[in-house]
């Protein structure tokens, strides 16, 4: 036996109509067509579905049987192709997304909160986590998309890199937030917000200061660059953070509050990356994602250059 959804789409809607003429109509195919095509069901069935007598169409005991089963099939194929068709307009489905902590307060909600909009049966995932452990969800394919500080190369994640430059934070009214570039002897000897001594951008910061012959004063040590928004808004420090704690503090910040955001002289590095599993196929929603995220970089170096160049 080999049933088509179409020989049983024709069968309800004989069922639901009472007539062939009118399920012809129904389904947009000849009566003859149509009558061809339920005797040939009734032929693989084995059984009669209808009685015909005098022209008319009445239906066995079981036709209603077989009706429950049909609309049980269709029904399901039914509610399958509106699930496909909402994942594929990217409306359903799921998405999970690891980021670091840099990007977890401001800048990858803003970006998920426009990129779940409208997508109402679409689950999310966000999490925040350190960079390294961001790197093993995504090679053993726990997440779809990571968003970390670059990983050295492996096999299992394919990675998008960015060289993002660090930027020097001060108060508003401070004097150098005059000055479109502050170098290490603008600094030297002033209080400073730093991360721990292991990271990238404190060893730079640090051999930037040494080369130019200059006292780094390493007031406050921290985890992450956010909280030192707040030590600099109150006058304890100045920092040199990455573009991204400086993004998410204009995207929250009134422009008429903001803190001084200017060129810091040597270049510090800060490198981030887009990570997805190397062995896994992308889903439609986590593409779609990643298109956003590519761009949301892309402005926020535009939009950080010109704040640079306004200084």
């Amino acid at each position: 036996m080999n049933l088509s959804l179409r020989q049983l789409s024709t069968f309800r809607e004989v069922m639901r109509s009472g007539s062939i003429s009118q399920a012809a109509r129904s389904v947009g195919r000849t009566q003859p067509a149509v009558s061809t095509m339920v005797q040939t069901l009734e032929d693989q069935l084995g059984f009669a579905l209808f009685m015909r007598t005098h022209g008319k169409l009445t239906p066995t005991p079981e036709a209603y049987f077989f009706l429950e089963e049909c609309e049980e099939i269709l029904g399901r194929v039914e509610r399958a192709e509106r699930t496909l068709e909402r994942i594929g307009s990217l409306q359903s489905g799921k998405l999970q997304v690891a980021c670091h902590p840099a990007a977890s307060s401001v800048f990858l909600p803003k970006l998920m909160t426009g990129f779940l909009k409208g997508r109402d049966d679409l689950d999310a995932s966000l999490i925040m986590r350190s960079s390294d452990v961001i790197e093993d969800l995504i090679a053993s394919q726990q997440f779809d998309v990571g968003f970390s500080e670059t990983p050295r190369p492996r096999a299992s994640i394919r990675q998008t890199d960015y060289d993002l430059e660090c930027v020097c934070i001060l108060p508003a009214d401070d004097p150098l937030a005059g000055s479109p570039v502050v170098t290490p002897q603008d600094l030297d000897g002033r209080p400073m917000a730093l991360l721990f001594d292991e990271h990238a951008t404190a060893v730079q910061t640090e051999a930037a200061f040494r080369a130019a012959g200059c006292r780094f004063n390493k007031r406050l040590e921290l985890r992450t660059f956010l909280p030192g928004l707040q030590f600099v808004a109150a006058g304890v420090c100045a920092m040199v953070c990455d573009m991204i704690t400086a993004y998410s503090h204009l995207l929250q910040t009134p422009e008429g509050t903001r803190l001084a955001i200017r060129r810091f002289r040597p270049r510090i590095s800060n490198s981030v990356s887009i990570l997805t599993p190397g062995y896994a196929t992308q889903s439609m929603a986590g593409r779609a994602f990643i298109t956003d995220l590519e761009t949301a970089v892309d402005r926020m170096q535009a939009d950080i250059e010109d704040v640079l160049n306004a200084g």
